[in-house]
């Protein structure tokens, strides 16, 4: 799995940094879908007759989020055990862009929201 060198350093096995990258990218992409469904629900179920209707966000903004997700932690990860060569400083910081990338999401990212507080989905 992993070997310290003579300088103390433990190095990762390129099988195991692989298999952590794609978890973590996984980890990153269901995150960030999780996190866009209920901002993005009422766009997909349209309100009132669904006459607000938007269905772009299943087909631009969701393989966006989802994208983003998956390469911002794996991004991460490949530059910092490139740089650090600890694994467990690179998941850490994989896991930091990732929380930084979502709270990113939902700041920048308002789909439409209902218009008032009385107004539901039919009667």
């Amino acid at each position: 799995m992993s070997e310290r060198t003579t300088s103390g350093i433990t190095r990762i096995d390129p099988e195991t940094r692989v298999a952590a990258g794609c978890i973590l990218a996984g980890l990153g992409a269901t995150t960030a879908a999780l996190v866009w469904a209920p901002r993005a629900a009422f766009s997909i179920d349209g309100g009132f007759e669904g006459h607000a209707r938007d269905l772009s966000v299943l087909f631009v903004d969701l393989p966006l989020i989802v994208l983003g997700g998956a390469l911002v932690p794996l991004i991460a990860w490949a530059l910092t055990t490139r740089w650090v060569r600890r694994p467990w400083v690179a998941a850490l910081v994989a896991v930091a862009a990732l929380a930084l990338g979502v709270w990113g999401l939902t700041e920048w990212w308002t789909p439409r929201r209902q218009p008032d507080p009385g107004y539901g989905p039919g009667i």
